[in-house]
């Protein structure tokens, strides 16, 4: 199994030993997205969805899952994040409004934090699908990718072409 490192002799699942990599400082960028009709993004941006806040509260849902995604991902190892951002942008295209999501990760450490940047970013878009699904069910969330990583041992990854 060249190329894969999350299995043994075997060809079975383990968890990558990271005992013996260097600490370094790690960053990654990722982002999703959803895309609502007109009756959502207004009331998300006016803030008029009964359950509060709309983006406030994925943004706290996206730092709270960084946090937990190694209980979520089965190989992941549990990291201490030093940071984490989370940043909206509005772009619309005839009566179709797309929240994207863009999520900041950073810590210093022995394995790099591309899972816990992923999934905040797509644990936010379920949390604004949540919370307006009374609205409107058809909303479409994706796509969910890297953007950029930093530090370890494979070096940077910067995407050259963002999708949107």
């Amino acid at each position: 199994m060249t190329g894969f490192t999350h299995f043994n002799e075997a060809g079975r699942a383990k968890m990558v030993d990271v005992s013996k990599k260097p600490e370094t400082f790690r960053t990654a960028v990722a982002r999703s997205s959803i895309t609502v009709n007109r009756e959502i993004y207004d009331n998300i941006t006016l803030n008029k969805v009964k359950k509060g806040d709309v983006l406030a509260v994925a943004q706290v849902a996206a730092i709270m899952a960084s946090k937990k995604t190694w209980d979520m991902i089965p190989m992941c190892h549990p990291i201490s994040l030093t940071g984490v951002d989370v940043s909206f942008e509005w772009k619309q295209k005839e009566q179709q409004f797309t929240l994207i999501i863009t999520t900041f990760v950073k810590t210093k450490g022995s394995t790099g934090v591309e899972m816990e940047a992923l999934t905040a970013a797509s644990v936010c878009a379920l949390t604004v699908y949540d919370m307006c699904k009374a609205v409107d069910k058809g909303m479409v969330i994706g796509p969910t990718y890297l953007v950029e990583k930093t530090g370890g041992k494979n070096g940077d990854f910067i995407r050259k072409e963002i999708i949107d």
